[in-house]
């Protein structure tokens, strides 16, 4: 009986306890359900974050192409490799999957990545850590570096895909363009970490919130295999890309830019050099460089530069004789130039002073006209000028010219310059180039009023922005006036005078003629302060330059080039920078298709609106008045037309007019690549071309006919590649000439090599500015006159 009782008390005391224990599981699920929470804390979040996953979809940062689509700027792919360090990964029996040998996977890693296989190690070698990245030098890697270590075999090394910012020209025009970098930034939405590129220089940095664009999402529930789970929502914000921007820059240009650069520094090593190319007709900036430059991919070149300044916009300098350019300009507008008036050069009294202005050579030329005084690049005639132009007058035209102002140029720090104005002899001074301080952007710009009959042209370097998300034409710039400063007559009689300092035989720039091409310009000599605020002095511590456009009857191109306390060896300072500046715009003209032979009667024509006109009825028109119109579409209504109306054309030159339809082929022999990309354009075709210059071969017949979106195929020359058989020819003719001669011409020119006189005239303007009693060292005379 008593075990009895005791049997059914346990029964009855473990029923009691599962009972119990079953409220109690109740009354937590009822609490559960009602509250939603455990121990403070928000099941439903707690279970959100288990499954739920985010992901940041990476924008792309915007293009920057030249003006016919070439890319300068773009985001690549690339990769970034990590190590896993944690053993457990690995199952047994199966291939590891974490880093073995930590000392040979160093060492390996160490041929691949820009570190030692010490530093490799030491981040290796962290037992605490189950997976590490590598840096810097682990980031940004190319597809072959990752090709070549996945080669190695390495356990443990994976690879995760990234993007990075790419420069496929290397140094080109790096200080316009500047760099962007990435760097760590803490992502709002997801709480992560991400790469950001930035901006840090030129176009890169002032444009920056334009080209980087807006991260976008993608969320979804998934299980722990990373399968949507059935019922979940899947929500994606697309990125929205960073916008593209076209520039006016032309590739093939900066290219003959850059190439020349690299060959004068090389042989004279100077220490800065600038070179910009414009086209005055626009203000379009076609080139601008500078040397040194440096790779925006690597940046190593930065670190032994002490300054990063786009010289050509934001450094100043005193021009020297290129500002008498203005100081003409002025004299012929205001009614103030008498070319054949006599004055007696070699030197002059400041008013009121005891400084003495001296020409270049110390003792002048004796009597001349103000015309070869200007030839001769002579400060004492500019001074005597000053006279009759007055002062006041004078700062009036700086000012019309744009000098001691911002020309809107979109760089960070651009510079203004400095026009001294209260001081009789400064502003003296700076009529001829010294005293006051420009930047070479601001003589092109107002060069652009000298080759385009007086008006003057805002330089500018965007052409366009183009949101990639939407097509839609965020920003479009057009040519801008800045102002009239002169008359057309007074530009045209500068162009013709500054095309005789490189005639004449009194001219400072004679080195600078160009074959088949008539330029015109200016030399510059110009001394540079020192750290101490003194000039330095000597043949190798001067600024040289030129500021020339060419062809001068019909202006096409302005080229400005300075060089800095070159190496000379025993030739001219104007040496290095003809040089430069013949490379430049002769190669410039010919890539242009510019035809020598037919600029002097070109006619200029202003033309009309087609648009909505007959397109046949339209071709008459431009054809009597000696121009090639082609025709994209089948020849209707014209829906589009370029150049658009108002644009001044020359004879000879072409119009495309765009209708609808399929186009009919033209004969494509002889074209530019900027005819070939308009016709691209309009005719909605793809082009593609083999070599550069000029078209000699296309693989459609003219007359063919060619759907939308078809491709042709072009094959490109140079000029020189073109006629080399050719000038070889004319060179064995040319010698046979000399020696039927009997050398008498070899003799000739031997003679005028060594008369002397262009050693004397190239001195262009190492002018001085002293007080009466002091007397140049004769060392330093000696020296500026062989200059």
């Amino acid at each position: 009986m008593k075990q009895k009782a005791v049997s059914k008390w346990g029964a009855f005391a473990l029923l009691s306890f599962f009972a119990g224990l079953s409220l109690l599981f109740i009354g937590r699920f009822f609490i559960l359900q009602t509250s939603g929470e455990t121990h403070g804390q928000d099941l439903l979040m707690r279970a959100a974050a288990q499954y739920e996953r985010e992901y940041i979809l990476d924008a792309k940062r915007g293009d920057i192409v030249d003006r016919y689509g070439r890319i300068i700027a773009e985001d690549t792919q690339s990769y970034r490799v990590a190590a896993v360090l944690d053993e457990s990964l690995t199952q047994p029996g199966r291939e590891p999957v974490h880093v073995v040998n930590k000392r040979e996977t160093a060492r390996i890693l160490s041929n691949y990545l820009n570190a030692t296989e010490d530093e490799i190690y030491k981040i290796l070698d962290q037992p605490d850590r189950k997976q590490v990245e590598f840096g810097a030098f682990g980031r940004k890697l190319s597809h072959e570096t990752k090709t070549l270590i996945e080669a190695e075999e390495l356990p443990g090394i994976i690879f995760f895909s990234d993007t990075k910012r790419y420069y496929p020209n290397g140094s080109f025009a790096s200080y316009l363009i500047g760099y962007a970098r990435e760097e760590e930034v803490k992502d709002e939405h997801t709480n992560k970490y991400k790469l950001r590129t930035v901006g840090e220089m030129g176009l890169e940095s002032y444009y920056d919130k334009l080209l980087e664009g807006t991260d976008g999402y993608e969320n979804y529930e998934a299980d722990r295999r990373g399968y949507l789970l059935p019922g979940a929502t899947h929500f994606i914000e697309e990125p929205r890309h960073g916008f593209n921007m076209k520039l006016t820059l032309d590739k093939t240009i900066q290219n003959f830019v850059d190439d020349a650069l690299l060959r004068a520094y090389e042989k004279y090593t100077p220490e800065e050099m600038v070179v910009v190319v414009a086209d005055p007709k626009t203000g379009g900036i076609l080139a601008m460089s500078q040397s040194p430059a440096f790779n925006p991919n690597t940046r190593e070149e930065l670190n032994s530069q002490s300054i990063w300044l786009n010289q050509a916009t934001s450094d100043t300098i005193e021009p020297g004789s290129t500002m008498k350019v203005f100081t003409l300009a002025t004299a012929i507008e205001t009614g103030n130039w008498t070319p054949n008036s006599q004055y007696k050069s070699g030197q002059y009294r400041m008013p009121n002073s005891m400084r003495i202005v001296r020409d270049h050579n110390g003792v002048g030329w004796g009597t001349i006209s103000f015309l070869e005084g200007i030839q001769r690049s002579s400060n004492v005639a500019v001074a005597y000028m000053m006279e009759r132009i007055g002062t006041d007058t004078f700062l009036q035209y700086l000012e019309k010219f744009g000098f001691g102002q911002k020309t809107g140029f979109p760089v960070s720090e651009e510079a203004t310059g400095v026009i001294l104005n209260k001081n009789k002899q400064d502003i003296i001074s700076t009529a001829f180039g010294q005293a006051s301080t420009v930047t070479p952007l601001q003589l092109v710009q107002g060069m652009t009023a000298i080759a385009n009959d007086g008006v003057m042209m805002k330089p500018y370097i965007v052409e366009s922005i183009v949101d990639p998300n939407t097509g839609e034409m965020i920003e479009k710039n057009e040519p801008t006036e800045q102002g009239t400063p002169i008359s057309p007559e007074t530009a045209e009689q500068v162009r013709t005078i500054l095309a005789s300092t490189v005639t004449s035989p009194a001219g400072t720039a004679k080195q600078f003629k160009i074959d088949n091409y008539n330029v015109a310009g200016k030399t510059g000599t110009a001394q540079i302060v020192n750290e101490n605020g003194t000039y330095d002095w000597g043949a190798e511590e001067f600024l040289y330059s030129f500021l020339g456009m060419a062809p001068v009857e019909n202006p096409q191109l302005i080229v400005y080039v300075a060089v800095q306390k070159p190496k000379l060896d025993g030739v001219t300072g104007s040496t290095p920078v003809s040089e430069v500046f013949k490379s430049v715009m002769e190669n410039s003209l010919k890539y242009l298709n510019i035809d020598p032979a037919n600029i002097e009667a070109a006619e200029k024509i202003e033309l009309e609106n087609y648009v909505g006109s007959a397109a046949q009825e339209a071709k008459v028109q431009l054809e009597e008045r000696g121009i090639e119109a082609i025709i994209t579409g089948e020849g209707g209504r014209i829906e589009g037309q370029y150049p658009a109306a108002g644009t001044t054309v020359v004879e000879g030159d072409r119009v495309f007019i765009k209708t609808a339809g399929t186009t009919i082929l033209p004969d494509f022999t002889g074209w530019s690549l900027r005819h070939l990309k308009t016709f691209e354009q309009l005719a909605n075709i793809r082009i593609e071309l083999e070599g550069v210059g000029y078209v000699i071969e296309q693989d459609m017949k003219a007359g063919s006919v060619i759907v939308e979106n078809g491709v042709i195929h072009l094959q490109l020359q140079t000029p020189q590649e073109q006629y080399t058989v050719e000038e070889i020819v004319e060179e064995d003719a040319v010698t046979d000439e000399l020696q039927l001669n009997d050398g008498t011409e070899a003799e000739i020119e031997q003679d005028d090599a060594n008369d002397g006189t262009e050693a004397e005239i190239e001195q262009d303007d190492a002018s001085e500015v002293e007080e009466a009693p002091t007397r140049i060292p004769a060392e330093e005379q000696s020296t500026e006159s062989e200059q």
